[in-house]
């Protein structure tokens, strides 16, 4: 199986470094020296990383025969893919791989269907599942323990518990101002 490991970004430097976007939870094992990589467009590669390492939070890499500045510029944007066997699970019990979350069905506590997760979308701050709905509509869910309860991968379902006004239009209005008037 074949995933987005990471997306080349702008040159750094005059060496032919890259920074790169990580979309993987393993970069360490995924985008270690001597790691050779599909891309996307398939006629930029494959790549073979040659050096990594970490400047100001930042993950730079060098690919073998990539000298200057000039011949880095020239694979922004470029897409990372490494191969991965589907059966490889994570190491950590409560992590998972975007292959595994994909497609799963979206329910309620009770047993309510939502939707199925359809696209997972790797943000700074935190993941989110982008579900469809079965009436073609999209919602968002933030990827957090306080809203994900369950993923269960054997019955192909995650169970949420989500925030009022997140998956609807009915949200609580809990301001101090509103309770007064209320009065």
């Amino acid at each position: 199986m074949q995933l987005v490991v990471a997306r080349i970004g702008r040159a750094h430097g005059i060496k032919g470094e890259v920074t790169v976007e990580v979309r993987t939870d393993e970069p360490e094992l995924r985008l270690g020296p001597g790691a050779v990589l599909r891309t996307e467009p398939e006629s930029a590669g494959p790549l073979t990383i040659e050096t990594g390492r970490v400047h100001s939070g930042r993950l730079l890499l060098r690919f073998e025969g990539v000298k200057d500045r000039t011949g880095a510029e020239a694979l922004r944007n470029i897409l990372l893919i490494a191969e991965v066997d589907p059966a490889e699970l994570p190491e950590e019990p409560d992590e998972y791989y975007d292959h595994q979350l994909m497609d799963l069905d979206v329910v309620l506590a009770d047993g309510t269907a939502i939707g199925r997760i359809t696209e997972i979308s790797h943000l700074p701050s935190q993941d989110l599942f982008i579900v469809e709905r079965p009436d073609g509509t999209e919602v968002m869910i933030p990827f957090v323990e306080e809203i994900v309860a369950e993923i269960d991968l054997e019955e192909q379902r995650c169970v949420i518990t989500p925030p009022p006004g997140l998956i609807d239009d009915r949200a609580e209005i809990a301001s101090a101002r509103d309770a007064e008037e209320g009065s």
